[in-house]
């Protein structure tokens, strides 16, 4: 019997399908400069991350979601099908719900806007985030209490049915009370960085380790404190359910943050360039790539489950679209909707991600990371084994020579101009090679 007829027959009660269940409302919650491998469900054990926790056994975490591009707009757009006819919230107006948006990203008014002149219900509210040179005295007087705060009352007020949240402040100012700091320092351990700025900087042999540590501690602070109020804000949207109202969500990164694991600590600040050429600049390891994300069907028939397939924002955007509209034709949208994940383990499983950055390339699959710095940096190739080495720490290049050759091949008709070759180009099964999704 499979996990899906036996959950089936441990909940006979639940007669309707998952996909053909219209949820009465969609909260979408989009954070930044958010890796996995900060998070407990994601084996970041010693980071208390309890209300994302909670959300996990309520629904099926995705344990391998990769962003494409190192720019967190471009996740954005992918994960609404962009801004115009044809998005996510236009498929919501066609539905009769009325979208709010909130976020404390001053640029997102400017991409709503090419939504709202397409005639829909869109309501904005921008919180922008602060960045303070100290941390906040109090809970509440941090960026992510205004955001979810705000965020909350709108989810209670009960006048939208799409709700979309986007906290961008993990890169703009780590203003985590003392408190939240402090618990994860033990008492041999030397003090934290001060202050609430985000850092930046290069790691190599001379950097002090208790540095990179000291910024993973406040780090993990500043996790907890979201973790707080995104706990909050989930709290209002479980409310609903008792009026028989039942809500999808999702909650995911859209990019991460190198902590030291590749020679880079932070990210550059968003003055650094207008144009964001330097802002999204570095090589696609995981620690930048690989983010997290929770799905909960308004049915609730993924309760506790986890799919290790590769997933792109533009899958988890199709899977809401289908979710409040009927499934379109999956050849016009960016992505594959995982809907069929709501009732069986059928679904096809991505065989690669092809990531493409300022600095690098980094060609994914269910069994290899390769990575390929620009073709003038004259680097040879680094090949990861999958899912073993997490964290891209042991390079096998020159132990698996037809896995690169092949992988490279691949990639490098991407820096030549045709990306859809490398997303395209069949794949040997050493090339793909990992484990099934379940």
């Amino acid at each position: 019997m499979s996990l899906m007829a036996l959950m089936a027959a441990l909940n006979p009660i639940q007669t309707v399908k998952a996909s053909e269940s219209l949820p009465h409302g969609l909260l979408v919650v989009t954070i930044d400069c958010l890796p996995a491998w900060m998070l407990s469900a994601w084996g970041a054990t010693w980071v208390a991350t309890p209300s994302m926790d909670t959300l996990a056994a309520r629904g099926i975490v995705l344990d391998r979601l990769i962003t494409p591009s190192l720019d967190p707009r471009s996740s954005i757009e992918d994960l609404f099908g962009g801004f115009g006819k044809g998005s996510l919230f236009d498929i919501a107006a066609a539905a009769g719900w009325r979208t709010a948006i909130l976020s404390d990203d001053p640029a997102t008014p400017d991409r709503v806007a090419l939504a709202s002149g397409c005639g829909q219900s869109i309501d904005v509210w921008e919180v922008p985030a602060v960045a303070t040179r100290s941390p906040a005295a109090r809970n509440s007087e941090t960026n992510l209490a205004r955001l979810f705060s705000q965020a909350r009352e709108v989810v209670v007020a009960g006048n939208h049915q799409c709700v979309w949240c986007h906290a961008g402040s993990l890169g703009v100012s780590w203003d985590a009370p003392d408190i939240f700091r402090t618990s994860y320092i033990d008492a041999e351990d030397p003090p934290p960085p001060p202050g609430a700025g985000v850092p930046y900087f290069t790691v190599d042999a001379s950097t002090n380790p208790d540095l990179v540590m000291g910024v993973r501690q406040v780090f993990a602070g500043q996790l907890t404190l979201l973790d707080f109020w995104l706990g909050r804000l989930l709290e209002s949207v479980q409310s609903t359910a008792a009026n028989g109202k039942h809500w999808g969500v999702l909650v995911m990164g859209v990019r991460g943050l190198p902590l030291g694991l590749h020679g880079t600590v932070g990210c550059l600040p968003a003055c650094t360039d207008a144009a964001g050429k330097n802002q999204w600049s570095g090589l696609p390891y995981g620690e930048r790539v690989h983010v997290p994300a929770v799905f909960v069907d308004p049915v609730g028939w993924m309760a506790c489950q986890r799919y290790g397939g590769l997933v792109v924002p533009a899958d988890l955007g199709a899977t809401l679209q289908d979710l409040i509209a009927a499934p379109r034709d999956a050849l016009s949208r960016r992505g594959r909707s995982l809907t069929t994940l709501l009732e069986s383990s059928d679904v096809p499983a991505r065989d690669r991600v092809v990531v493409m950055a300022q600095d690098g390339a980094a060609l994914i699959t269910p069994g290899w990371h390769l990575l390929l710095e620009r073709p003038e940096a004259a680097q040879p190739a680094q090949l990861f084994a999958k899912p073993d080495d997490f964290f891209e720490l042991s390079d096998v290049a020159n132990r698996c020579p037809g896995i690169t050759e092949e992988m490279q091949a691949a990639l490098e008709s991407a820096w030549q101009g045709d990306l859809e070759r490398a997303w395209q180009t069949p794949l040997s099964p050493e090339v793909i090679g990992g484990l099934t999704p379940f």
